[in-house]
């Protein structure tokens, strides 16, 4: 009988959990990526969205003609949906963790 309890237990794990591909939405992410590069949403464009497992990269041209490469992380839990804050890089520039500002 732990048979079916444990593919219960595995099932209900993995609907809990989610992925990037349905955790994150297109608006998440451009609301995550104003809020990261302090552009109006309107400044920008998303293009190239790849989810991968819980992360969501992405590549961001701003009106000014800067580009960006960032990504996102999302998950569906018993609450709803959680997405991280957006982390980007000047394209050619090494990532830099926001937390450490530098």
């Amino acid at each position: 009988m732990k048979a079916p309890q444990t593919l219960t237990a595995a099932a209900a794990a993995f609907l809990i959990t989610g992925c990037a591909s349905i955790a994150v939405t297109d608006q998440a992410i451009v609301d995550r990526t104003a809020s990261a590069l302090g552009l109006s949403k309107s400044d920008f464009t998303i293009s190239n969205r790849v989810d991968d497992g819980v992360t969501t990269r992405y590549q961001v041209r701003a009106k000014t003609g800067q580009n960006y490469n960032c990504f996102v992380s999302g998950s569906i839990g018993l609450l709803g949906r959680a997405v991280s804050e957006a982390v980007c890089s000047k394209e050619g520039e090494a990532p830099r963790n926001p937390l450490l500002g530098r």
